[in-house]
């Protein structure tokens, strides 16, 4: 009697030879799933990229929204005002009115 009945001795001798191709393929599998995780699309890498990216991103957006708000108040100031655009022409075009004198102080 044989120690199992339904194998014969060839099948168990390849048993070990099947055994390292399942182990052989799992291996690959997980490394394969490593891989894409570590330096594949969407890997850790990537990601952080993409958040340093994002990050910087909005830094431009505030100090561009900060930039937009003053010139919205400017532009508000000059729709309502007269001194506002005097001043905006003395200080930007180097207007004078009649009668004033511009003097022009340099400093070393």
């Amino acid at each position: 009697m044989t120690v199992h009945e339904g194998f014969q001795p060839s099948e168990i001798a390849n048993a070990p030879t099947l055994l390292k191709c399942v182990w052989g393929v799992s291996l690959f599998l997980i490394f394969g799933l490593q891989f894409r995780l570590w330096a594949g699309e969407g890997s850790y890498a990537q990601v952080w990229n993409l958040q340093q990216q994002i990050e910087q991103q909005k830094t431009l957006n505030q100090r561009l929204a900060e930039r937009n708000s003053k010139l919205d108040a400017e532009v508000i100031d000059l729709k309502n005002g007269r001194k506002a655009i005097e001043e905006k022409a003395r200080n930007e075009l180097g207007m004078v009115k009649k009668g004033e004198t511009f003097i022009l102080v340099i400093e070393d």
